[in-house]
């Protein structure tokens, strides 16, 4: 394996880092700039569809550019982008920010996994983009609570200027290291967009969207969550980032071996009802019990929510490239949008919630994406077998 596929990991972990350490930012940058959380939460927003709009619009524009460059600006106008957070004055430049910050995320997610593909060879595909996609996971574990760290001493500002820092130095290394005439392939929106219609796919983007859409009406304020609802301090938020980023990680991992022994769409399933049971579990905890047992809930429960939560992807990636494996790299470009656009609503949803109600109802509300999950994927997998017994008939 090319080892050089790792720095495009270093770059996914530090695009990443910014999406997931939103949630212990989020109380701090509503205090600096004048604003309540639910709309600082619009920052989580608009970085996520800018990332869901950026990874297929600004492929195509870019077409066949060399990969080398490409990646290389697309990460520099990603640390401008950190720097205008850092210095910002207002709310308003601070979304500005957010959308520089996530169509340069799209953009570089989208090339830097042809890229991890191009370098390793089509026998060891799956393995290069797994480690590219691994970088996410490492964000979730490490990032976010470094991030929270940093923050809990240098504030907000702090965070993005560091993860502006070792942005500016995976640019340089990616411009040394990697090789020059890598040029991609040009395809159109529509050829991108036109892998929707095989079958099976546009179900199985429907369920991720779903699923990440109650997801992250909990995750993107656990700083609420964790404070107003369960009586945390502030403090705790770096060691709750860190603990379910330690789950992340052990459900990552073991979602490829349990996907290959019991099947793909079972760890699918398995994930959607727990991530059901995980969001009932908060509600009712944080609605009736004391505030330190609230707590300790809270805590107790991280670790095996990281794990049910990122068991999904790889198992959902899996999926999605059995049905089309021919067009792998379009279907899991426009898994990763429909992820993106998943943390968006659920973010804008989570917001709305919080400004009519109490934190604790927010998991009420997030249980009804993974049944909305469940439905569709129940549908889907009845739609695929009549598919399959026609074609067996003729």
């Amino acid at each position: 394996m090319d080892k050089r596929i790792i720095w495009l990991a270093v770059g996914s972990f530090t695009m990443s880092t910014v999406g997931f350490v939103f949630s212990s930012l989020l109380p701090s940058i509503a205090a600096d700039t004048h604003t309540t959380i639910p709309h600082a939460g619009h920052l989580i927003t608009l970085f996520s569809l800018s990332y869901a709009i950026g990874a297929p619009l600004l492929s195509a524009l870019a077409g066949a550019a060399d990969r080398r460059r490409l990646l290389v600006n697309a990460m520099l106008v990603f640390v401008v982008g950190n720097c205008i957070a850092a210095m910002s004055v207002s709310f308003t430049t601070l979304l500005l920010a957010q959308i520089v910050m996530g169509m340069a995320s799209g953009l570089f997610a989208a090339t830097a996994q042809a890229t991890a593909v191009s370098l390793a060879g089509p026998e060891h595909r799956a393995l290069a983009i797994s480690i590219v996609v691994g970088g996410t996971t490492f964000a979730v574990a490490l990032g976010a609570p470094l991030g929270a760290l940093i923050a809990a001493f240098w504030g907000w500002r702090g965070t993005f200027g560091a993860v502006a820092l070792l942005g500016l130095t995976c640019a340089a290394v990616l411009w040394l290291r990697l090789p020059r005439g890598l040029s991609g392939t040009k395809l159109t929106m529509s050829e991108r967009f036109g892998a929707i219609g095989r079958p099976g796919v546009a179900s199985s983007l429907m369920v991720t969207f779903l699923y990440l859409t109650g997801g992250f009406m909990i995750i993107s304020y656990l700083a609420p969550l964790a404070i107003d609802g369960a009586g945390l301090s502030q403090l705790a938020l770096p060691g709750l980032l860190l603990a379910f980023g330690v789950g992340a990680v052990i459900g990552n991992l073991s979602s490829g071996y349990l996907a290959d022994r019991l099947g793909a769409t079972r760890v699918v399933t398995a994930s959607l009802i727990s991530a059901l049971a995980v969001s009932l579990m908060i509600a009712f905890g944080l609605h009736f019990l004391t505030r330190d047992l609230a707590g300790l809930l809270l805590i107790g429960i991280m670790v095996p929510w990281g794990i049910v939560g990122w068991a999904f992807p790889p198992a959902q990636a899996s999926r999605i490239v059995g049905f089309a494996p021919e067009v792998a790299h379009l279907t899991l470009s426009l898994n990763a949008s429909a992820i993106y656009l998943g943390i968006a609503t659920g973010t804008a949803i989570g917001g709305r919630v919080l400004e009519n109600t109490a934190a604790a109802d927010l998991g009420f509300f997030a249980a009804l994406f993974p049944v909305a999950s469940l439905a569709v994927l129940y549908a889907g997998l009845r739609s695929h077998r009549r598919r399959l017994a026609t074609a067996a008939a003729e």
